[in-house]
């Protein structure tokens, strides 16, 4: 069996429904692939690849990697958001020293807020019929 000589860091970001497999690998030049897809064409909005390279841009890292990410489940936003998860989780285990940076920044804690299911009788999940005395 043959050995890969690349070693790489996988870590798992989470939000709402969305989960993101990140790797990290030491390249020569950066590059970043969502589903096999360039960053700039998996989010078309500059917001979007804001969110998802926070953890990099705040901490100034210079260093050069091959980011693959394999997402699914959710919304753009929150696969977005899942990714900066994932990426800030990898980040904090390789350089201890960021990681009380990113924990107060925000990026290391997995955002709980979810859509609240819907209950029997209500018509949204806590929205009521309208009540009527008679």
């Amino acid at each position: 069996m043959a050995e890969k000589t690349t070693k790489y860091i996988e870590k798992v970001g989470r939000r709402k429904t969305s989960t993101a497999r990140v790797r990290l690998t030491p390249a020569v030049k950066s590059s970043m692939f969502i589903n096999e897809k360039e960053l700039n064409a998996y989010f078309p909005t500059s917001a979007l690849r804001a969110i998802v390279m926070d953890p990099i841009a705040s901490n100034q890292i210079t260093d050069k990697f091959e980011i693959t990410v394999v997402v699914s489940g959710g919304g753009i936003h929150s696969q977005a958001e899942a990714i900066r998860h994932g990426l800030a989780r990898i980040l904090a285990s390789t350089e201890p020293e960021l990681k009380a940076k990113m924990k107060s920044a925000g990026f290391l804690k997995r955002d709980p807020r979810a859509k609240e299911r819907r209950k029997f009788g209500l018509k949204k999940a806590r929205k009521a019929p309208q009540w009527s005395k008679r």
